[in-house]
This record gives structure tokens, C-alpha cells and sequence, in this order.
């Protein structure tokens, strides 16, 4: 596969478990950063953190899953190391799913799996949706795939985007990031996320603060506390949801999104989404934990992931979907200079 990524970087980076490379993607804004596990030839999995997180929350999930697949976890626009959007651009959920689109085109992967977590599983859920003939397997982590909104609050939810991108920009000079020292901002994080272990929030740390004069400042890019402005309804959710022709596996934590995060008049979307799941022999569990269960406590859910990937893609005798004898002949450098870290 080495051959087959078009203007993807791999730079030298520590071992977890095993083996992990540094990966970026030119994108137009800049680049897409990630990281990536596994052989070269191993079947491709894509991985989409939650919102605010970036790629390491996959650091301790994916050293247990199954070692015959490639898996590139990447940091989303304006996450982690990933550079942010232009000025005056929204972080509106469709450009996240077109940059899935992006990242997997420059890696020509034509048919792959992927594992979303809480927004990284919505934004799975649409790609599917989509593109379903490039998506064998689906990894739900703590997530529904999509998530509604009520008919009558779309327009006023769009304003209020609209307003306070609007006062962003007016107020542009005073959102450069505060100076934390690194302690101090270990404790803002976890006063953001309380359900993170000590472990956890430092490993979401290493991509989620860089070095500057006087200490850190986080890196993800402040507009993405805006408010989404796309929103689709529960009628909606469920038409597109029909379109996935992908096995699915739904990991939810018993202390995890519904309760973190569910609304009352949610439930009955969210009880119906999981019926349609498994009305198509789609599989739905539940796991003790709290929303970041994958990251604090792997051992919870990494057999589940196992097992499905095991049976609905390793399992599987399609041939690999690389066309390396179709393309061109591509540029790629390397980098032995490990990324900085603190």
C-alpha cells in the first residue's frame, strides 16, 4: 500500500504496542494528521474520534485488535495536530464527512471498515450512508451513527450558528488560546471530562496541546465549540440510515452517551435507530463503562471489535481493494525526525 498513497508523509513516531507511523494528508487548508498501526497489506480501517478529541484516543483500543488490519486513525479538521479551517468557514458536519472522503482517496482505499466514536460514529454513519459500496464493516463506539434534531428548532439552531460565527469573528484577536502550564491543562480537560482517566487525558494531551512562549495552549481550533449549523431530522436520520449495506456492530456504555449526553424526547429516535440496526441481523451491545470507555478501559469492548472484524471483514475472501497496478507512479518522503512531544 506504501506505493499507493498519493502525497501522504509517514513520519517516524514511538512505539505504543507496536509499530505506529505518523501520517499526513495534503488537504486544501493544509494537511490531515493521523496515525497509523499495521502492515502494509493489512485490511484498512479508518478511525474518527469524538468531537473535541483527536486521533490518540485509539492509542490503547487499537494494540488489542486484530494485528491482520491497517488501521489510520486521523485527527479531524481543527482537532489534535490536523491543521484548522480558512477564516470565516464553518466546522459544519458535512466538510467532516467530505474529508473522510479526501483522506481515503489520497490513501486509494476503495473499500475499507471504520470505527467511530461519539461524532467520529455519525460521521461514520453518513459516509456509510453515502458511499455504501466503499464500507464493509461499521464500529459504533458510544454512538447511534446519527443524531436528530427537531423540524422546528433546524432554523433556529442555523441562526444562532450563523450569529455566533459572526461574533467570533468580530472578537477574532482574543480567541489566540490562553497559556496553561502543563498541568494546568491537563486539569481543564478533565474538569471538561470528568469520566477521562488519569491515563486518558494524558494521552489525549500528547496531539491536544502544543508548546508555546510561557507553557501550552491547546491546538483544536475554537470554532468547533460553535454551534453546528446542520442539522437533519429523526425522519431523515432513519431514511438515511436505511442506505447502509455495511455490518454494523453498536458498542454502547451503560453510563456512556444516553446519559451524558440524551435528550428526553430523544429516546424514542434513539430506541427506534438501534431496532433498525437490528431488524438487518446488525449488532447492538451494551458494555459496562462511561463514554470513553475504548480509551479508559479497552479490555471492555476490544474483543467485541475483534470478533466483528474477525467475521465481517478478515473472515471475508474479497481480495484487497488496492489498485496499485492502475495508478501511477507516486511521490512520498519520509521523515526520520520524530514529531515533537512533551
Amino acid at each position: 500500500m506504501m506505493q499507493a498513497l498519493k502525497g501522504v508523509r509517514y513520519l517516524h513516531c514511538r512505539t505504543i504496542t507496536q509499530a505506529v507511523s505518523e501520517l499526513s494528508v495534503p488537504v486544501p487548508w493544509g494537511e490531515i494528521r493521523g496515525r497509523v498501526w499495521g502492515p502494509d497489506n493489512g485490511r484498512p480501517v479508518l478511525c474518527l474520534h469524538g468531537w473535541a478529541d483527536n486521533c490518540g484516543t485509539f492509542n490503547t483500543l487499537i494494540p488489542l485488535l486484530p494485528k491482520d488490519c491497517r488501521y489510520v486513525a486521523v485527527d479531524l479538521a481543527g482537532h489534535g495536530q490536523s491543521s484548522h479551517r480558512h477564516p470565516g468557514v464553518f466546522y459544519a458536519f458535512p466538510s467532516y464527512v467530505m474529508d473522510v472522503r479526501r483522506v481515503v482517496e489520497a490513501l486509494r482505499w476503495s473499500k475499507f471498515s471504520i470505527i467511530g466514536h461519539s461524532m467520529g460514529g455519525n460521521i461514520a454513519g453518513m459516509f456509510s450512508a453515502l458511499f455504501p459500496e466503499m464500507v464493509d464493516a461499521v464500529v459504533l463506539l458510544d454512538s447511534y451513527g446519527f443524531l436528530p434534531a427537531d423540524s422546528k428548532e433546524i432554523p433556529k439552531v442555523m441562526r444562532q450558528g450563523m450569529d455566533e460565527l459572526l461574533q467570533y469573528e468580530k472578537k477574532a484577536e482574543e480567541h489566540t488560546g490562553r497559556v496553561y502550564t502543563y498541568e494546568k491543562a491537563a486539569e481543564r480537560l478533565l474538569a471538561a471530562n470528568p469520566d477521562l482517566s488519569e491515563q486518558s487525558v494524558h494521552i489525549l494531551l500528547e496531539r491536544g496541546v502544543v508548546q508555546v512562549e510561557g507553557g501550552v495552549k491547546f491546538s483544536r481550533d475554537f470554532r468547533i465549540n460553535l454551534r453546528n449549523i446542520f442539522r437533519i431530522t429523526w425522519e431523515q436520520c432513519l431514511e438515511v440510515q436505511s442506505m447502509i449495506t455495511a455490518s454494523v456492530l453498536v458498542v454502547l456504555a451503560e453510563e456512556g452517551f444516553e446519559k451524558k449526553f440524551g435528550k428526553p424526547d430523544q429516546k424514542d429516535f434513539l430506541t427506534a435507530l438501534l431496532q433498525a440496526y437490528r431488524d438487518k441481523n446488525n449488532t447492538v451491545v451494551k458494555v459496562p463503562g462511561d463514554h470513553h470507555v475504548h480509551l479508559n478501559n479497552p479490555e471492555a469492548v476490544a474483543q467485541l471489535v475483534s470478533d466483528f472484524l474477525q467475521t465481517n471483514v478478515l473472515s471475508q475472501s474479497d481480495s484487497l481493494t488496492d489498485e496499485k497496478s492502475s495508478r501511477p507512479d507516486l511521490n512520498i518522503t519520509f521523515n526520520a525526525t520524530p514529531p515533537s512531544t512533551l
